[in-house]
């Protein structure tokens, strides 16, 4: 697992080294600029060959970075123009010496449009602000010409855009764009955004990914946490050899040693997505799961399966002589589970019996229709909104996060997600591309479906229900669960992007052991340096 900082954390690291006296500021920036440069000719050797630049400079450190960026291309027989947002009287120290250092054209803003729209342009670095965005974006209107050439059905024929840190309208905290009263819209797109140390919150976050374009991550010598990194980045349960020894069966153990599941089904007609969930948490290794239904689903429901039992649960009470099993140590409520007076009851009766459980779909619309229900969540408990359950149960919450920023940083969906966990008293997984899981105590985890880990299959009916069973699974066997749901997300994506196109949520659990066998075989991701992102 990776860290990922907030703009804050990582100025905290930046003037920690530079106090302690191993690195000045002015080093700092050189070696960013000579990363950036880096970055650029290892993704385009083509651009090893001189050409023409435009560098868009700010009037931060982001913008000292442009400069040496500039300098860098311009000793390499590159013709370089800059254009500078600011007074040079106003730039930071280390910004203005490099400013001074600089000594090719400067573009005005009136010609800065006619150099944005040569035939012959081949590179722009948008230096602007990186993570030092805290307000609105200049309405420059030749920048917003850049930001229309810098769209997906341009890429091929405009210049190559290179964003330092992050395409500089977005919040390197939350990825959203801040502009004032307009909402998020699709702004320019890089082809390549080149940060430093570690990747910030706002390269996973919503539609930022797209508009990063590839993300290249630059060693310049910094070490030190600078604050409580609580986000991690999920990329593979072989990253704690705990948790990864967790996922395994030992030899020597029988099925009750790996948890018994019990998962709530619905009626007659919608006993699917429970079935999906059912089969996911035993392909997870759970020793034993029951599908719990209604009499009249018996069935429909033993015709569809094998390994999984069933078991009848017309009301409350039969849930409660089920529960007095303590062998069944995971409940999974919600996957067409119905929203009636009877559902009512038994989401009653399971929070009441403080097992650990997942609550999807219909059990999260229950608690948020029933104050009462929502009031019995207690730490086990494990809750998988999608957006649209999410503002359901926490609306005002919700509101914050649609809400159109003015200024950064900007509340993001893990700041979000964080809130609701610690209301809620429990683990809450929020579903998206971007997953956020966080527990009521602070911790937070990012597992990101994006770059070379983007998983559009995941787009179809019931995978959202396979989730569920995935996280089920693994707090039968005992997994914490916060834990069970970082690693529960990285699989689905995993096995999504095992199978690929044409997968349905069928698939997801069949894919698993495959899985399991390339984690066996591969070694673990060493997060570090230079590492690029799709």
């Amino acid at each position: 697992m990776t860290e990922l900082l907030t703009s804050a954390q990582m100025r905290a690291i930046e003037q920690a080294a530079i106090a302690s006296g191993s690195v000045t500021g002015l080093e700092l920036m050189e070696r960013a600029g000579r990363g950036v440069v880096q970055a650029i000719h290892d993704e385009w050797p083509a651009l090893r060959v001189p050409a023409r630049a435009v560098v868009l400079c700010g009037p931060g450190n982001n913008g000292g970075d442009g400069f040496v960026v500039a300098r860098l291309l311009q000793e390499a027989g590159w013709s370089v123009e800059v254009f500078l947002y600011g007074d040079p009287a106003n730039l930071p120290p280390d910004a203005r010496v490099n400013f001074d250092r600089w000594s090719g054209k400067l573009l005005l803003a009136e010609t800065l449009a006619a150099a944005l729209d040569r035939d012959d342009l081949a590179l722009v670095v948008d230096a602007l602000f990186g993570t030092g965005l805290t307000r609105q974006a200049p309405r420059l209107k030749p920048v917003e010409q850049l930001m229309q050439r810098g769209r997906h059905d341009d890429k091929a024929s405009g210049p190559t855009i290179v964003a330092i840190d992050i395409p500089s309208d977005r919040c390197s905290d939350s990825g959203r764009v801040i502009k004032g009263n307009v909402p998020d819209v699709a702004t320019y797109m890089a082809h390549l955004t080149v940060t430093f140390h570690r990747a910030k919150r706002g390269h996973y976050l919503g539609a930022a990914p797209a508009h990063c374009g590839r993300l290249r991550i630059v060693d310049i010598g910094l070490s030190g946490a600078g604050g409580p990194a609580v986000t991690v980045l999920v990329e593979s349960p072989q990253d704690d050899p705990v948790i990864f020894q967790q996922i395994k069966k030992s030899g020597r153990a029988h099925k009750f040693s790996h948890g018994h599941a019990l998962v709530l089904s619905g009626g007659i007609a919608s006993g699917g997505a429970a079935r999906l969930a059912a089969r996911a948490a035993l392909r997870m290794g759970a020793g034993l799961v029951t599908l719990g239904c209604p009499p009249s689903a018996l069935l429909v429901n033993a015709a569809q399966l094998n390994a999984v039992m069933v078991k009848p649960v017309a009301d409350g009470r039969d849930l409660e002589c089920i529960l007095k099993d303590k062998r069944i140590t995971a409940l999974c409520l919600g996957p067409g589970m119905g929203s009636g007076p009877v559902q009512v009851n038994l989401l009653g009766v399971a929070l009441t019996g403080q097992r650990p459980m997942v609550l999807d779909a219909d059990a999260l619309t229950l608690l948020a229709q029933e104050p009462r229900l929502f009031g019995l969540l207690h730490p086990a408990c494990v809750l998988t909104p999608h957006a649209g359950e999410f503002a359901r149960l926490f609306p005002d919450i919700a509101a914050r996060l649609t809400a159109s920023p003015t200024k950064g940083p900007a509340f993001s969906k893990i700041d979000a997600c964080q809130e609701a966990a610690a209301r809620a008293g429990c683990t809450v997984l929020f579903k998206g591309p971007d997953t956020v899981i966080a527990a009521p105590d602070g911790r937070c985890a990012l597992n990101a479906a994006c770059y070379d880990r983007a998983a559009p299959w995941l787009a179809t009916a019931g995978s959202g229900d396979v989730l569920a069973g995935l996280v089920t699974g693994l707090l039968a066997r005992g997994m914490g669960p916060f834990e069970a749901a970082g690693i529960g997300a990285w699989l689905h994506v995993e096995c999504a992007n095992y199978f690929g196109p044409g997968l349905i949520a069928e698939d997801l659990p069949e894919v698993l052991p495959k899985v399991f066998h390339a984690l066996e075989a591969r070694p673990a991701a060493t997060p570090g340096s230079g590492h690029c992102f799709q």
